[in-house]
């Protein structure tokens, strides 16, 4: 039976995550990405609220979630051409655009940043939700800072128990955070690999700064998902370039394996616990975080990986191992 704060997102559900939301409250909701905190992200207390639930650090900013492009230009000071072309193509979905913050919006969903993270996003329950408080969210994964992003309601709940309320949409499609691209300055620059390929962007805006790829701008703390350690299993995590049985033998049990090659699971014994995700970067990646979440479930010690391939199809899967592991 689920946790009684699961509930059905109709209309007592959204009716009930409404009266939170205007009570600087928060609650989850499902997004086509992972499951949002959301809270009033014109509220000082309640983003507040946010990080507390969470144990946030106060440096890291919050992505601010818009009904519409419209709700979006209000929170920005500037909305530039990229921006509005980028918004066009790919709003409402899983794009994340940086843009200079209108005075109104507190500085702390920021986290002190003159600039601000906007998206819209296309998960029906989300949007229901959006228009049903007529407030923008600000809305991070609703777990445990530095911990698995929850891909079902279940895994809000084994994250954070305290979360009063959240509207059960189902698994999310997409099971990968947003791209996030800042357009406040210039050449549209990647800050955040995400569910939405860079490929996209760049055909859409024909310049992408990547970092690693020939950029000039020092980092900046613009965006969620930027710290060293980050979307990580309790279990550690640790990378192969294949599963050889002196591989395996070194790392400690009980042992998890995640792969992308069928033929892996045949190398391991009867109490290894084998995830065979698909050979795609789309499908890999919808089907990453729930695969983490089992393999922490069963109680593994560790969690050995095949690494990724190279190529910037699987940018955004690296970069979540590259966090989770370190």
């Amino acid at each position: 039976m689920r946790p009684s704060q699961i509930v059905v997102p109709d209309t007592e559900g959204l009716s009930q995550a409404v009266t939170l939301l205007k009570g600087d409250k928060v609650c989850a909701f499902p997004t086509e990405t992972v499951y949002g905190l959301g809270a009033n992200a014109l509220s000082a207390a309640a983003i507040s609220a946010v990080y507390q639930l969470k144990g946030r650090p106060s440096w890291n900013p919050l992505i601010v979630h818009a009904r519409n492009a419209d709700m979006a230009r209000s929170l920005a000071a500037t909305w530039p051409d990229e921006a509005a072309e980028l918004a066009q193509r790919f709003w409402p979905g899983p794009l994340t655009l940086v843009v200079e913050r209108a005075a109104h919006v507190p500085a702390h969903v920021s986290a002190g940043s003159p600039t601000v993270a906007i998206r819209v996003p296309a998960h029906p329950v989300a949007q229901a939700l959006l228009e049903a408080c007529e407030l923008p969210l600000a809305a991070p994964s609703a777990n445990r800072s530095e911990g698995l992003s929850p891909t079902s309601a279940e895994h809000v709940v084994r994250s954070l128990p305290e979360v009063p309320l959240v509207l059960d949409g189902g698994r999310c499609r997409l099971g990968l955070e947003s791209t996030v691209v800042d357009v406040s300055c210039g050449t549209p620059r990647l800050l955040r690999p995400g569910a939405l390929a860079v490929a996209d962007i760049r055909a859409a805006v024909g310049v992408l700064d990547v970092p690693g790829h020939g950029s000039a701008h020092p980092e900046a703390v613009r965006s969620p998902g930027m710290s060293k350690r980050h979307y990580a299993p309790r279990a550690r995590i640790v990378l192969v370039a294949d599963f050889d049985k002196p591989t395996l033998q070194q790392l400690r049990s009980p042992l998890g394996i995640l792969t992308y090659h069928p033929s892996d699971a045949a190398v391991a014994d009867p109490d290894t616990r084998v995830e065979i995700l698909p050979a795609d970067p789309q499908g890999f990646g919808a089907e990453l975080y729930a695969a983490l979440h089992r393999l922490d479930e069963c109680g593994v010690s560790t969690i050995a990986v095949l690494a990724p391939p190279a190529g910037e199809g699987w940018l955004a899967v690296r970069d979540r191992f590259d966090r989770a592991a370190a």
